[in-house]
């Protein structure tokens, strides 16, 4: 389950914000979601096998 992120804003006098603070899990849990989407990235060219086509193979090499 991902946590629910609470952010903390640092503003400039002008109450812009300019930076935030996360806590250590909620950035972990970011840092976790980039990677999996920049692994999704690299593999969308990779061809797709269909959910039979899998089962027969982990069934032909004894892994179901």
């Amino acid at each position: 389950m991902k946590p629910i992120l609470h952010p903390h804003y640092i503003t400039d006098e002008a109450g812009k914000k300019m930076s935030v603070v996360l806590s250590i899990d909620e950035y972990e849990s970011l840092l976790e979601d980039i990677e999996d989407l920049a692994i999704v990235a690299e593999r969308r060219d990779e061809p797709t096998i269909s959910h039979e086509d899998l089962e027969a193979k982990l069934s032909a090499d004894g892994l179901l």
